[in-house]
């Protein structure tokens, strides 16, 4: 019986790495009523997989190691147009946020290039801050919208500048709104990452200038983590992202009192 149960045991962990590379990313739940056993179990099973490091688990599931960082080694360039309509939903609702007469900031987001493009497009008669060539280029292109370029040690990653000199410029600033980009989000243990340290610190500076802060960012990104912290949730007044995250992560944005902005 103990060895077809092993047996049983091992199959199951075989199938849900299937189903992983396949979708890249499972659900408790979503395995228990797949497998007919309880959540327990397949808890189990994910800490027993992630200990031989075939996957790692997230807030409700698991995601394979290697998506643990989405665009990690990635140049902006080849991740700008990935997942445009969830970014292009996402910065509809953020262009109701701003203003007239806003300062506001935008960090080397590749959702806030489709940001900058909807204020560009409804021509706000706003000021934009920001350290990201791509947001330059498309501002370059408009007369309505001030745009002033934070300098510094450029970075190709980003395609933008970070680093001390960037923090300096920042300074004296007091933004009425910053829009933040995010690489990945652990709600239950109050961590917001990104994976180049300098982007955190300069993400993490103009949080601290501004009256209002939002993060940007695909649903996915919930069950990324990276390997820098540059913000909790209490930092965050509130979250944008192209539909409702799910129940279990929306009831923990309310208990942190962060509103997701529909």
């Amino acid at each position: 019986m103990k060895g077809e149960k092993k047996m049983f045991v091992e199959e199951r962990h075989q199938e849900i790495l299937h189903l992983l590379q396949e979708n890249e990313k499972v659900k408790v739940k979503e395995l228990s009523k797949q497998f007919e056993v309880t959540e327990d179990c397949i808890r189990k099973d994910l800490a027993s997989m992630e200990a031989k490091n075939l996957l790692k688990r997230t807030y409700g599931g698991a995601v394979l190691p290697d998506t643990l960082h989405p665009g990690h080694t990635n140049l902006v360039s080849t991740r700008k147009d990935k997942n445009i309509k969830q970014k292009q939903k996402i910065a509809k609702k953020a262009v109701k946020l701003i203003r007239p007469g806003d300062m506001i900031f935008l960090d080397t987001s590749t959702t806030n290039i489709e940001l900058a493009k909807e204020i560009q497009k409804q021509e706000l008669e706003i000021t934009v801050i920001s350290c990201m060539m791509d947001i330059a280029y498309i501002f370059a292109q408009t007369k309505k919208v001030k745009f002033i370029l934070l300098g510094g040690e450029f970075n190709r990653v980003q395609n933008g500048f970070l680093g001390e000199l960037t923090i300096q410029m920042m300074e004296n600033f007091r933004f009425d709104a910053c829009f933040m980009g995010v690489v990945g989000a652990d709600v239950q243990n109050d961590e917001i990452m990104t994976y180049v340290p300098e982007d955190g610190i300069m993400k993490s500076h103009a949080m601290q200038r501004s009256r209002r802060r939002y993060l940007v960012m695909e649903n996915c990104k919930f069950d990324f983590k990276a390997n820098y912290v540059y913000a909790t949730f209490e930092d965050v007044n509130g979250i944008l992202c192209e539909k409702r995250p799910p129940k279990e992560i929306s009831e923990k944005l309310k208990e942190y009192q962060i509103e997701v902005i529909e």
